[in-house]
């Protein structure tokens, strides 16, 4: 069964809701996975108000039984929107009476008919004939990427039962940048467990999730978002995301739309904020002789399963759409938050003149944060390639169908 999964819910509305189909049987499964990596999306320097009013913990509705997933059954997931309670009129599912003079001073409160350069508002409300731009904002928020992590949070559970790590650092944020060791430390940290886990450990103890074992860049990056703040301006960044333990072979060469590469780049694209994705190298590749940057191959004397090396990475672990046993990485470009409280040039859709466009409370970057979204969307990418290529209806029989693969290949 291919894994899929869905999402609903609105900003302000009652709760999140998610359905997530296709995880072996028997796995073992926790509240408290989920929960800790929707406490890492709440965090990062630089959130707005909406993190102080939500504590975002998951509840299983369905699919899980004594702490495994069972039967086959679809997860189904729900997080409740605490701030729902201030917009029970505004978002009634039922028919409201806008004649009682106190709903109708909340429903004008809340009326938008000033659309945000950068959102969804202007072509949403358009597509969809919105007579209030509020139907657009509240499923088109970011607000929606909760439902995301929790879903991906499963999805690394599972990968976790073989090995797989997947995790993400902040390379900038607006005009600031680590250093450039924190480049050779990312790749030390991918190749041995050890680095790893110490890389691991400084990135989580930053509110900016950045790797600083100087101590020196945190605050800058503070300050700065900080002048940002103060002029009423957003800021975006680069997130690297990267995946360890992962084998050869997911993705195909066969067919455009399996390739692994290509699934990556499109999880990592539909996630808000984000304009841009490189694999490995990304656009380096093109201002590069080809033997700078193709990773060549070496027989290793090592335990290596598969007795070769390669002292590069430049391709990202992927080769002809197929992950080639080298770790997972890419950087993805996250655009600053388009609502500003030095409010943009915009329109007016009722009155059709030139306005200053709506301001609803915001972040001011979300950079930190958004690397625990894309950590998510690349879980459920190699979730499901990893089922694809492995199937199983219990996690025993994928890990039969594993671990038969593994050595097949380490003959080769």
């Amino acid at each position: 069964m291919p894994l899929r999964f869905l999402t609903s819910g609105e900003s302000h509305g009652p709760e999140l809701n998610i359905i997530l189909e296709g995880i072996p049987a028997n796995m073992p499964l926790l509240e408290e996975d989920i929960n800790l990596d929707l406490k890492r999306r709440q965090g990062g320097y630089g959130r707005g108000g909406r993190m102080k009013i939500e504590t975002d913990k998951v509840f299983f509705t369905a699919g899980v039984r004594h702490g495994r997933t069972f039967g086959g059954a679809p997860i189904a997931m729900k997080l409740i929107n605490k701030d729902h309670q201030k917009w029970l009129n505004v978002m009634s599912a039922s028919p409201i009476n806008d004649n009682d003079p106190q709903v109708k001073a909340e429903l004008d409160a809340k009326y938008i008919s000033k659309v945000r350069p950068g959102h969804a508002d202007f072509a949403g409300a358009l597509k969809y004939d919105a007579p209030d731009v509020r139907d657009i904002l509240e499923r088109s928020s970011a607000r929606e990427t909760t439902s995301r992590v929790a879903a991906g949070a499963v999805c690394k559970t599972f990968l976790k039962q073989f090995g797989i790590e997947i995790f993400s650092h902040v390379l900038t944020i607006g005009k600031l940048s680590v250093d450039n060791d924190v480049i050779a430390s990312v790749s030390e940290a991918t190749q041995c467990k050890d680095k790893y886990i110490q890389f691991k450990k400084q990135v989580e103890s930053s509110e900016l999730r950045i790797y600083d074992p100087s101590g020196k860049k945190d605050q800058e990056f503070k300050d700065y978002i900080d002048s940002i703040r103060k002029k009423g301006d957003t800021l975006g960044g680069i997130v690297e995301i990267f995946a360890l333990g992962v084998p050869v072979g997911l993705g195909s060469h066969v067919q455009w739309d399996r390739r692994i590469d290509g699934l990556i780049a499109q999880a990592m694209m539909s996630t808000h904020t984000v304009k841009s994705v490189e694999i490995g190298l990304g656009e380096e590749v093109g201002r590069i002789p080809g033997s700078q940057v193709h990773d060549q191959i070496y027989r290793a004397e090592d335990k290596n399963p598969l007795h070769y090396k390669r002292p590069t990475n430049n391709l990202g672990g992927t080769e002809g759409g197929m992950t080639n046993g080298m770790p997972l990485t890419c950087k993805v470009g996250v655009k600053p938050i388009p609502t500003l409280i030095s409010k943009l040039d915009s329109i007016d859709l009722d009155t059709k003149a030139n306005a200053e466009s709506h301001f609803e409370r915001s972040d001011i970057c979300v950079v930190p944060a958004a690397g625990v979204v894309l950590e998510a969307m690349m879980a459920i990418v190699l979730a499901q390639a990893f089922l694809e290529k492995f199937g199983g209806d219990s996690i025993a029989e994928t890990k039969r169908n594993y671990d038969s693969y593994q050595e097949q290949i380490s003959q080769k």
